[in-house]
């Protein structure tokens, strides 16, 4: 078995807890592509490569952890998982609760998860309820109930989604032989920035982690909760992230940053990776690139810029916003060659 299908928890036992006869709830997650990107290498000065989480299973980082976190579930007994969500979390619990034959329950914002993530989250048998108020005040309740009820929470507060997802860390170390200077990544509840800090102090490498919020939804750079947070990039669109703490611990230790960027800067950077790099990911994961291009690599050679989901989790967004058009055309073949051919 080669080592692009070897389950994640299997992959790296060493360093997870599970134990070699702990039942494991798998979709072969991790060993995603690492990418050169030369456009941005070019604009920026450094190598820069693209760290494609949107190639897990159901399409974002969310599973790495989300292994972890039902398999130790059904370890434990457990029958049902719950979470709150923006979207990816809902469609990964989903997923690995399906494959472990077990029931998952997700809450979401009312309006404010994308069509994709509901489209996956409802395939895969979710009981999915609605809620009339944001995704921190979802998190709230779903803490209150799984205090009260024998539910497991499969959000970023539990540990096992962390273990699972510091195994990016590993992935970046192996591949890039310890030689990563600087780490991008979009920052929403802050479990991922979290994540990868633990996997590279486990190897132990410090490359500085620099972390992007959109503006409209930017606690960590306010240095208060943002009550009505609001951006196009949904995924992290969190007004009071779980991983605070660890967050800002991560980016002291490492001598990184947490820093804003725009909506604006965000769809300009996700046009772009599409446009010329050939990458089309959901507008929450090009904070990490919008970040690069605005702040500049501090003289970093070695990038990574994290893209957390897929493209088609968000096609509302896509639509929308780019600059091509459908051309209509009668079946013809001079009409056809004029649409084809443009202008002379």
């Amino acid at each position: 078995m080669t080592k692009s299908h070897v389950p994640l928890i299997e992959r790296y036992r060493d360093h997870l807890p599970f134990a070699p006869e702990d039942q494991i709830v798998s979709l072969q997650e991790g060993s995603t592509p690492l990418l050169l990107a030369p456009v941005l290498s070019g604009m920026v000065g450094a190598t820069v490569r693209l760290k494609l989480e949107g190639a897990n299973p159901t399409g974002s980082f969310k599973d790495r952890g989300m292994t972890c976190a039902v398999s130790a579930a059904v370890r434990e007994g457990a029958k049902a998982v719950i979470c709150a969500s923006t979207g990816n979390t809902a469609a990964s619990a989903a997923a690995y609760a399906a494959r472990a034959g077990i029931t998952c329950a997700v809450i979401v914002p009312e309006g404010k998860i994308a069509q994709g993530k509901m489209a996956q989250t409802l395939m895969h048998g979710a009981r999915v309820i609605s809620l009339a108020g944001n995704f921190d005040q979802a998190l709230t309740l779903v803490r209150e109930l799984t205090d009260t009820h024998p539910i497991v929470l499969v959000n970023s507060v539990n540990e096992f989604r962390i273990e699972g997802q510091k195994t990016a860390a590993f992935e970046l170390h192996e591949d890039l032989h310890g030689e990563l200077e600087a780490l991008y990544i979009p920052v929403g509840n802050a479990g991922n920035i979290t994540a990868y800090w633990r996997g590279f102090r486990e190897m132990g490498a410090s490359p500085r982690m620099l972390g992007f919020q959109a503006e409209g939804a930017a606690p960590l750079v306010l240095g208060h909760p943002v009550e009505h947070p609001e951006t196009v990039a949904s995924a992290i669109r969190i007004g009071n992230p779980v991983r605070w703490e660890d967050a800002m611990a991560a980016t002291t230790e490492s001598r990184g940053a947490i820093r804003a960027v725009s909506d604006a800067e965000i769809l300009a950077a996700y046009r772009l990776l599409a446009s010329k790099e050939g990458i089309f990911c959901e507008p929450a994961s090009t904070a990490s690139v919008a970040g690069l291009l605005k702040y500049g690599t501090d003289g970093a050679s070695q990038v990574v810029c994290v893209l957390t989901g897929r493209g088609l989790k968000d096609p509302e967004t896509a639509i929308a916003n780019n600059d091509g058009k459908v051309i209509q055309c009668v079946a013809e073949r001079g009409p056809i060659e004029e649409a084809v051919l443009g202008d002379p």
